[in-house]
């Protein structure tokens, strides 16, 4: 929407960028809710691990494809963005880190854990397999 002077009015989404930190705690939202979907993911292979070899055949088919592998692959990095960031969080419970310099640091080890704990659990667990 604009202004009698044809300007977009201020803030406008074309010019305001979220800080990483509002980025972050949204993603920890959402990580939070695909932690739930992908959870029942995990629940319906263990159920068909219990159920008999036909319905395990299928449920380790799925998973074992690449789009199950590539849901796999986000449920870990969503579970370990999803750990860090809870992590960050207890810290600022406990009244700390709420400096900028301190949240833009901190908002770089959450993703950095993220990348660095979901690849080595991947390569661990694709050499064990």
């Amino acid at each position: 929407m604009a202004n009698g002077s044809g300007r977009p009015l201020s803030p406008h989404l074309q010019v305001y960028k979220l800080p990483l930190t509002a980025v972050m705690s949204i993603t920890h939202r959402i990580t939070g809710v695909g932690l739930a979907v992908g959870t029942l993911l995990l629940v319906w292979w263990l159920v068909a691990a219990a159920t008999g070899p036909e319905a395990f055949a299928r449920a380790q088919g799925f998973i074992g494809s690449f789009f199950g592998l590539l849901l796999m692959f986000g449920w870990t990095a969503a579970l370990y963005y999803h750990l860090c960031n809870g992590i960050r969080h207890l810290v600022w419970d406990a009244g700390k880190s709420f400096e900028l310099t301190d949240a833009d640091r901190n908002n770089k080890v959450v993703l950095g854990a993220t990348a660095v704990l979901t690849v080595l659990t991947w390569i661990v667990g694709l050499i064990a397999w």
